[in-house]
């Protein structure tokens, strides 16, 4: 009975969690500050990888959208070191390709330069280029029209135009282009389209696209092509890969180069990863100069509430129990500081996406990674210190004025 009496008496979490929350309630401007440095770390790292993910769902949606069995061919180099070109007929050849289901191109209208007005000087050309486009262009490359009608078996004959994005912007015409004339090679051309942004085919979001008929009479086009692009069966992408320099340039299948858009937009999410591999680095550091923070927000308490600890001690708490109460006060705090962070980096993500357009993607592991960091930080910051509180004397700590 003896035994019972003289045993300490155990204490429940309930009762672990009010005791470590006293230094918190005592000290409030404090335990945030510290909070506050552990909240922007963790926010950083949920933040960056929220928006490497939602940015990464973009493209996955874009790629589902758009397909991944388009191919381009375009001329590449001759053993001299020129610019290669096209045969005439190298489109034709390339439709004859079995797993081929669709091809069209567009040849480069190289000394036609592109103008809002006659009254701009010559060399402000705006980098926009002139293309011929076959009807069949804006299917084939899965483009979108903005606003106004893409080139029709009719438009293509004669003096019309649609602008790419970028082209259209840089010429000043917006939403009310239809209609609105450019002067293309010194002839006037009248827009009856603008595209929207073309994921798969970019070098044409700073073009003006005519009918290849109209390129040849209006602006004298000699009829090579300058890129063609053809849509295979998926499961026949790499095959007709192989075979598309071969096919469009049998004569010199080496000056022929051959790319696959979606490897490219696939490319650039990897740069943008590594990108987030140095932001996820610099949020490491944040959260790690958080921790310094809590632990010295945790030594100070110690130092400060030597009084309270002897007291403590003096009726009856054990060095464990002391070691528990010091060790849950930095816990707690870390906790609070990885909640706050896992919820600040999370509308960031969203606020991000939804101004991009994106949707709005959080890792369920960024978040659990995040709390899981936040425990473990509190538990190393607030160990030594509390091993230090239990390690204080009832007399050592009563008698420290």
């Amino acid at each position: 009975m003896a035994a019972d009496v003289m045993r300490p008496a155990r204490m429940r979490p309930r009762d672990v969690v009010k005791v470590g929350a006293v230094g918190l309630r005592t000290r409030p401007l404090r335990a945030f500050l510290s909070a506050l440095g552990i909240a922007i770390g963790i926010a950083a790292m949920v933040a960056v990888v929220g928006i490497s993910s939602s940015s990464r769902a973009d493209l996955d949606r874009t790629l589902a959208s758009l397909g991944t069995n388009l191919l381009t061919v375009s001329p590449g180099t001759t053993m001299t070191g020129e610019q290669a070109r096209l045969p005439v007929e190298s489109e034709v050849m390339v439709g004859r390709i079995g797993p081929v289901e669709s091809v069209s191109a567009v040849g480069r209208v190289g000394d036609a330069k592109v103008y809002r007005t006659d009254k701009i000087p010559a060399t402000e050309t705006n980098g926009i280029a002139a293309y011929a486009a076959r009807v069949d262009l804006r299917s084939t490359i899965g483009a979108q029209v903005r606003s106004g009608t893409w080139l029709n078996a009719a438009t293509g004959t004669y003096p019309a135009t649609v602008l790419g994005a970028t082209a259209a912007e840089r010429l000043g015409i917006g939403h009310a282009g239809p209609g609105t004339q450019v002067l293309i090679g010194g002839e006037w051309f009248t827009v009856v389209g603008v595209l929207a942004p073309a994921p798969l085919a970019p070098e044409l979001d700073n073009a003006a696209l005519v009918g290849w008929p109209a390129a040849e009479s209006e602006l004298g086009f000699d009829g090579h092509p300058t890129t063609i692009y053809t849509r295979s069966e998926e499961s026949q992408v790499e095959a007709v890969r192989a075979v598309l320099g071969a096919t469009a340039n049998p004569e010199a299948p080496n000056e022929v180069e051959v790319s696959r858009p979606s490897d490219a937009l696939a490319a650039q999410q990897a740069a943008g990863e590594a990108f987030t591999g140095l932001l996820l680095g610099l949020g490491a550091v944040a959260l790690l100069v958080g921790g310094v923070g809590v632990a010295n927000t945790m030594v100070i308490s110690v130092l400060e509430r030597r009084a309270e600890i002897g007291l403590r001690r003096s009726l009856g708490a054990t060095r464990g129990q002391i070691r528990i109460q010091f060790l849950a006060e930095s816990l707690l705090l870390s906790a609070l500081g990885g909640v706050g962070g896992t919820v600040l980096g999370t509308a960031v993500t969203s606020g991000y996406a939804v101004y991009q357009g994106w949707p709005a993607i959080v890792p369920p592991w960024a978040v659990l990674g995040g709390v899981t960091a936040t425990l473990a930080i509190g538990a190393l910051a607030g160990l030594y210190p509390a091993i230090r509180a239990s390690r204080l004397a009832p007399t050592e700590a009563l008698a420290t004025p």
